[in-house]
């Protein structure tokens, strides 16, 4: 690879890194054919962009960025890939998935929303994270349900008062 190919693949991946706010890094070395295959299959399904990249071109567009990665450059050791997604814990969720039927990828650390986690260990919490909709539909389930709560206070509370109404007169 010439330095001008390289200065072009670090200027796209410092694009890219800038473009998305959710970046995990993983590593899928070991896998045969068949079961990359799998995992590209996935990814696509997912809406997730997986791409095999070189740590030191990657080290590079990291440090070319505008975001601050912490310790996320110092994971950049052996086999390394990319992974996009619009939905934070999109990536986690189908690592957590595929290692059903294999022991990898294994999560080697991850950007969310200016936050970094590094290590296999925050899996389980990445998995955990929930989506900005999520968090929307929660807030809106909150607020509807006081006001649910009034309007079948409401409705209870007049059908109470008409059968009341008509037992009284009823009796006369």
């Amino acid at each position: 690879m010439t330095r001008e190919e390289k200065a072009i693949v670090i200027e796209d991946l410092t694009s890219q890194l800038a473009e998305n706010a959710n970046i995990y890094l993983a590593d899928i070395s070991g896998l045969d054919a068949t079961t990359t295959s799998n995992l590209r299959r996935a990814c696509f399904k997912a809406n997730i962009k997986l791409a095999v990249v070189k740590n030191t071109l990657l080290a590079k567009a990291m440090e070319a960025s505008d975001k601050e990665f912490g310790e996320l450059p110092e994971v950049l050791k052996g086999n390394t890939s990319l992974m996009f997604s619009e939905t934070g814990n999109a990536p986690a969720k189908l690592i957590k998935n595929f290692r059903k039927k294999s022991d990898k990828p294994l999560l080697k650390g991850a950007f969310i929303e200016e936050a970094v986690y590094v290590g296999d260990e925050n899996l389980e919490a990445l998995v955990n994270i929930k989506s900005k909709e999520e968090v929307i539909g929660d807030i809106i389930g909150l607020l509807q349900s006081p006001a649910k709560n009034v309007i079948s206070g409401l409705k209870s509370g007049g059908g109470k008062l008409a059968g009341i109404l008509k037992t009284l007169s009823e009796k006369e």
